[in-house]
């Protein structure tokens, strides 16, 4: 068969691309007026965006403290432009460290309450870079079910070049997780567990105090992918500070492109495990580094969390708001205790329906359908920012009022 082939195959194929785990082919799929995805948003601001000339309510956006379009955020990236430019054009090894970089590090080292932080250009590539440079050959790797799919991607990495063990325990199940690490003997010599603080599609929390407890009963290094938790929990410092157990963890990954604004991801732990990250981890070594104008982003960023804790309380208050009015209206919002609140559907084209009702009625949401949820189990990922007023939110819980009432479930 010829390589190209399974693209055309895809493209018109429904029974072949239900095989990859996709509801329908995308061609199909926008025939019908029921594809979610690459909708060109223009004129953003922050909770509401135009579309074709129409404004629509945003809660699909990870911007949940609404930085993205704070006045005092917006000049410090456009100071660092002017001063800076707009690349390094090269990677951290040669010539693409400025001070900013350096900074930015040292100030996310004490922002988690680690030793060292490590800048990478994404997060995607802060979880690869990590992952795959710190296990070695005959480690043993644990991760909850519902991981996020880049540190899976960084295990497989790992993998490609070692002899790596990989467990699976379920979803936020301590007896599972149990279960597992006891299974190793003491002497094994490199045990790592890897979680989600807040897990991105249903917004609940990794139970951090009993995780670290395990991990220490059975001598386990812990790795917290805190990617959905930095301004959102702990005061905004994330998921360990939210439990105060940051002394029980090894390694926090955390991203850029949600609370901070900006795009880019780091890791932060020991300085000597750092130390090592940086100069073996690939994506990190053979990577352009982070424009200066992104890093200024992130500090601005930092500041406004230590300066303005309301807009934590505030993204906070109103994620339990939304999942109290979408739960009396009917919706199923799962185990969410933060402000991503999914509404579970489960049939993949009553999910798309729902999310096409939405969109038409001017509320944009995000759609989560196999592979990215398990079978049976798609839905709308709502989230939400600081920045929604009360008449935009009490917009949003009536459209799906009457969404709810259209569908039959």
């Amino acid at each position: 068969m010829d390589l190209f082939e399974k693209c055309k195959r895809f493209y018109y194929e429904a029974d072949y691309a239900r095989s990859l785990g996709y509801p329908t082919n995308p061609r199909m799929a926008q025939a019908l007026g029921l594809y979610p995805f690459f909708i060109p948003v223009d004129e953003p601001e922050g909770t509401e965006f135009i579309h074709e000339g129409r404004r629509f309510i945003m809660i699909g956006s990870n911007n949940y403290l609404g930085l993205t379009m704070h006045q005092g955020v917006k000049e410090a990236a456009v100071k660092a432009l002017e001063k800076y430019g707009t690349s390094c054009t090269g990677s951290r090894f040669l010539n693409g460290t400025l001070q900013l970089h350096l900074d930015l590090e040292d100030r996310l080292a004490a922002f988690t309450g680690m030793e060292s932080a490590l800048v990478f250009a994404t997060g995607y590539q802060a979880n690869l870079g990590t992952i795959s440079s710190i296990l070695g050959r005959g480690d043993i790797v644990v991760l909850d079910k519902e991981v996020h799919g880049s540190i899976n991607d960084g295990v497989g990495l790992a993998k490609a070049n070692k002899t790596i063990e990989v467990r699976y325990f379920r979803h936020n199940d301590m007896h599972s997780l149990e279960e597992v690490l006891k299974s190793y003997p003491d002497e094994k010599p490199g045990k790592l567990v890897i979680v989600d603080g807040v897990f991105s599609m249903e917004g609940d929390i990794a139970p951090l105090p009993e995780i670290t407890a395990l991990c220490e009963k059975y001598h386990f290094r812990l790795m917290v992918d805190d990617a959905h938790s930095i301004g959102v929990l702990g005061k905004g410092h994330g998921t360990p500070a939210h439990f105060n157990c940051i002394d029980k963890v090894d390694l926090v990954m955390g991203t850029f492109s949600k609370s901070l604004a900006s795009v880019g991801g780091f890791i932060a732990g020991k300085k000597e495990v750092i130390h090592w990250i940086q100069h073996t981890a690939r994506p990190f070594i053979f990577s352009a580094s982070l424009p200066p104008a992104n890093l200024a982003t992130v500090i601005a960023a930092l500041d406004i969390i230590d300066r303005e804790p309301r807009l934590i309380e505030r993204v906070n208050k109103i994620g339990m708001t939304m999942k109290t009015g979408l739960t009396a209206s009917g919706y199923n919002t799962g185990n969410s205790q933060t402000p991503i609140v999914p509404v579970l559907i489960g049939d993949q084209f009553k999910t798309m329906r729902a999310w096409d009702l939405l969109f038409r009625d001017g509320i944009y949401t995000n759609v989560a359908l196999p592979p990215a949820v398990k079978s049976k189990r798609s839905l709308l990922r709502t989230s939400y920012m600081a920045t929604h007023t009360e008449d935009q939110l009490a917009r949003v819980l009536s459209v799906f009022e009457k969404v709810r009432k259209i569908m039959t479930w």
